[in-house]
């Protein structure tokens, strides 16, 4: 037999089906969706219940685990909309949001490039950078304790180059604490952002960049007009990361800090849930507070989402 006709036979001859699809389905057999069953009942217990829960607990009137609650229906959301309280966390929760997210991710974003650009000291950048991000929320609040408080280190400074009437008790100062909280939420926040940025930058073709320079684009436009565009989807998921973390983690620095004073000038919505819950012992208005945190925070990624939608993405 010619090596002609052998070859032609091997060619035409059917390619053998997968194994596993002869043995029952490969993955989408009933045996291997069966090992999927722990990861969903762990997820239904640890994410759907306390979520379910939240809705339950929101109906009654509860001051702790050692009371016996009692149905309440709609009380508690009426005692929540007649409350300035909530107005005011509403508002400091809205201003704190509007101002960190818009300041953080651009200047993450340009400090992300330019240690990507792998300037003389880099590593050493990328450690300070990351290194705020580090410190635990206890000890960040000890230190801007000290440096806010009226002897502090804003003070001195301040008196030091003749600037006597800004000194301040910032923290104490109901035009100030708000403003100081979110001066301390940028200085953590904004190193380890960028340092993300760097990593994803990172992982560019340096041929796109290098072509945009041979062209003649500086180092601003290429930085926003080729490599943002490029790493949009990215940017839109630290955005939604920090919008989250902003608008639900405030409470451990407020109350290390302020305890939501002056006043309510510092309470934000994830202050009021802690105060409420353990402070004064509402259960019931401080879930219905967290359900309001829920779908702002539902509403806000979903406006993110839209806002920096990929190019290559088309709207549904």
């Amino acid at each position: 037999m010619s090596s002609t006709s052998t070859l032609v036979r091997t060619r035409a001859r059917p390619p053998a089906a997968p194994t596993g699809r002869r043995r029952g389905g490969g993955l989408h057999s009933p045996r291997i969706l069966w090992l999927t069953v722990p990861s969903l009942l762990w997820f239904a217990v640890f994410a759907v219940g306390p979520l379910a829960a939240m809705f339950v607990i929101a109906t009654l009137r509860w001051k702790g685990l050692l009371y016996e609650p009692t149905y309440a229906g709609t009380e508690n959301i009426g005692k929540v909309l007649a409350d300035p309280a909530f107005y005011a966390a509403v508002r400091n929760s809205a201003v704190q949001v509007a101002v960190v997210i818009p300041l953080m991710i651009p200047l993450s974003f340009m400090l992300g490039y330019h240690l990507n650009t792998k300037p003389r000291g880099y590593r050493v950048l990328s450690v300070l950078y990351f290194s705020p991000g580090l410190i635990s929320i206890s000890v960040t609040g000890m230190v801007f304790y000290g440096v806010l408080s009226p002897d502090g280190g804003v003070n001195g400074l301040l008196r030091g180059v003749g600037l006597d009437t800004w000194a301040t008790a910032w923290l104490a100062d109901p035009d100030t604490a708000l403003a100081s909280l979110i001066v301390i939420d940028l200085w953590r926040g904004i190193g380890w952002t960028a340092v993300l940025f760097a990593a994803r930058l990172a992982s560019l073709p340096a041929d796109v960049l290098e072509a945009a320079r041979i062209d003649g684009a500086g180092r601003f436009r290429t930085m926003w007009q080729i490599a943002f565009p490029m790493v949009k989807d990215y940017v839109r998921t630290l955005t939604m990361l920090q919008y989250l973390w902003t608008l639900f983690t405030s409470a451990a620095l407020i109350l290390l800090l302020t305890k939501g004073g002056p006043g309510t000038s510092s309470t934000t919505l994830s202050y009021l849930v802690y105060a409420k819950a353990f402070a004064q012992r509402d259960l019931g208005y401080s879930q219905v507070v967290g359900v309001v945190l829920l779908l702002l925070g539902i509403a806000g990624m979903a406006l993110i989402h839209v806002l920096l939608r990929s190019p290559r993405e088309n709207p549904r």
